[in-house]
């Protein structure tokens, strides 16, 4: 072995365990909150005309639950970033994104139940990506409490 292989498997070594997993979590959690935060902001302030337009199932399910899906979704956005981030009740950003894979899949069951297919793809990705963040805030990469 040369010097250089050396040092670089030294390097290697010296990282922490579960660097990626907690990169590719972050990375996760940032998604998440852009995502839910935007869908979450335009359910809460659009008027019903103009979600009709572009989410044709409030017109369906009504002013209130859309609105409540709305403020869901900015407290899920809010509740993946903020408790990691400043290490206060850390424990609640896996719960946020428990909560958001459930919300996924809520709006998976509307869109099969509706016979809206092509509509799928979006909430089964940010409900993988929630249930990731989940197993792996909870289980495999948890944020330590501030103490």
């Amino acid at each position: 072995m040369t010097a250089a292989t050396d040092s670089s498997s030294d390097s290697l070594a010296a990282q922490p365990r579960g660097r990626g997993l907690h990169i590719a979590l972050w990375v996760a959690q940032v998604i998440l909150a852009v995502m839910f935060g935007m869908a979450g902001f335009i359910k809460t302030t659009q008027p019903i005309d103009q979600l009709a337009k572009n989410i044709p199932w409030s017109v369906v399910v009504g002013l209130p639950l859309t609105r409540f899906i709305g403020v869901s979704e900015l407290a899920g956005a809010v509740g993946v970033i903020l408790p990691a981030a400043t290490r206060i009740l850390p424990r609640l950003t896996p719960i946020a994104a428990s909560a958001l894979t459930l919300v996924m899949v809520l709006a998976l069951g509307y869109h099969v139940t509706h016979g809206e297919f092509q509509m799928l793809p979006l909430p089964l990705g940010l409900g993988c990506l929630a249930a990731f963040v989940a197993w792996g805030r909870f289980m495999k990469a948890p944020i330590a409490a501030r103490g």
